[in-house]
């Protein structure tokens, strides 16, 4: 392969089931596009049903449409039940839809908006599917993080929702620290099963609409060396796309752009910050995460 795994490499996807979360734009589109192509049946579950459809029309096979909002429990606990009625089995769930540097919010169960929509509601929707993954042999929960998880980031145990005081970007880090954690420990929890794995990706630096809330002071240089620092929302795809369909991943692993910065370039193993793999620390997330969300997963616990 050279180093240069791309959308070609992508296995035959007929006869899989693949639900790509915020598969409308950028990253999650290009995903679920290639998915697709490649023989999938996708679910895009998307926030807009709107611009979820036009993304659907944009898409050749397999391709329905599913209301979600990760911002609302109701909402990801109603799509569950939708999906699952609809899909006795899934084959990838792709946790890929994201909000980057949002001004101070809360969801509507009060979660700050960056930690209750790119964790909290991710581990929700993954913990109310995860039985129709686990028959599934060769079935994988893709996460995707950020080189994000390491900027300022660590788990406020005492102040999860910046209820005190709020840092965009040092939200932003929490919340994809998340990310890594909740992948490595569901990864330990499902290695007793044997056939579904955990994997996280991140896309480096794509040009998508998620640098929209970028802060004021560096939107300018941003959007100035955009051509030269960024990649397409396709090649940004390309490592989520790897650690779902290679055959030659495994449980654990993280996958982002091959380049020395991990910015650019063709997907490969990479590593994550020494403060993602505090298994202490998963653990003790893990367990918040469950109270936040009320979702119990159908899994042993670990010991």
């Amino acid at each position: 392969m050279n180093g240069t795994w791309d959308e070609q490499n992508v296995p035959d996807q007929r006869g899989r089931v693949a639900v790509v979360t915020g598969a409308n734009t950028g990253l999650g589109f290009e995903t679920a596009k290639v998915l697709a192509e490649h023989g999938a049946t996708v679910v895009l579950a998307v926030r807009d049903l709107q611009k979820g459809k036009q993304a659907a029309a944009g898409i050749a096979g397999d391709v329905t449409v599913q209301a979600l909002d990760l911002t609302s429990l109701d909402s990801i606990r109603s799509a569950a039940e939708s999906i699952r009625a609809a899909h006795p089995r899934i084959d990838l769930l792709i946790n890929n839809a994201g909000v980057m540097y949002t001004p101070k919010r809360t969801t509507a169960d009060g979660f700050e908006q960056q930690f209750g929509t790119n964790h909290l509601g991710h581990f929700a929707l993954t913990g109310l599917l995860l039985d129709r993954l686990l028959p599934v042999p060769g079935s994988r929960v893709v996460t995707v993080s950020s080189t994000g998880h390491r900027i300022r980031a660590a788990i406020h145990f005492d102040d999860l929702q910046w209820e005190r005081s709020y840092n965009r970007v040092a939200a932003y880090g929490q919340a994809k620290l998340a990310n890594l954690m909740f992948t490595y420990e569901l990864q330990r929890r499902l290695a007793s099963y044997g056939t579904t794995i955990a994997v996280a990706a991140h896309p480096g630096v794509s040009n998508t609409e998620l640098i929209r809330n970028t802060p004021a002071a560096l939107r300018i240089p941003v959007s100035w060396l955009a051509p030269v620092l960024t990649q397409t929302p396709a090649m940004g795809a390309l490592p989520t796309l790897r650690a779902a369909t290679d055959p030659n991943v495994t449980g654990g692993q993280y996958y982002g752009p091959g380049n020395r910065s991990q910015t650019r370039g063709f997907p490969k193993p990479v590593t994550s910050s020494p403060a993602s793999h505090d298994q202490a620390i998963q653990q003790r997330l893990w367990t918040i995460s469950e109270e936040l969300t009320g979702v119990t997963f159908p899994l042993a616990p670990r010991t």
